[in-house]
């Protein structure tokens, strides 16, 4: 598995224990222990996390705003934080292609989700990109 990817899938486990329930400042080191403190996976990795949870309601407001009948508190936990990762990613990562974010994304869904995630996780982050990724082509 891809380095990224992995901290993804790590980032993913991390994001949907912090949303059903853990307390706020929860230790997440055991769902870290396949990434060595210090490496680059472990980094991205926390930087997803700790940007996730730290931006979580500006993310919310724009999965809301890109879904159509769909409000991010009726959505599955998994597919809600698949979201709330890409969109993360897809506004504060530039380094990383949008492509690349969604089709990560579609993965995760198809990995960790229902049956109908994939398409739904893909079109919603289709629309974030259109309509408020930073130089979006139309």
């Amino acid at each position: 598995m891809k380095t990224r990817t992995k901290s993804r899938e790590t980032a993913l486990q991390i994001l949907y224990k912090a949303d059903v329930s853990a307390p706020a400042g929860a230790d997440y080191s055991v769902e870290m222990e396949d990434l060595a403190p210090g490496t680059e996976a472990r980094r991205f990795c926390e930087d997803l996390v700790s940007g996730v949870l730290e931006k979580r309601d500006e993310l919310d407001r724009v999965i809301d705003g890109s879904s159509e009948k769909w409000r991010v508190a009726r959505m599955s936990v998994v597919d809600r934080n698949i979201l709330r990762l890409a969109v993360f990613e897809l506004l504060h990562c530039s380094a990383t292609p949008y492509r690349v974010v969604i089709d990560e994304a579609v993965e995760l869904a198809k990995r960790f989700g229902t049956e109908e995630s994939g398409p739904f996780i893909n079109g919603i982050l289709d629309r974030v990109h259109r309509d408020v990724s930073p130089g979006a082509a139309g």
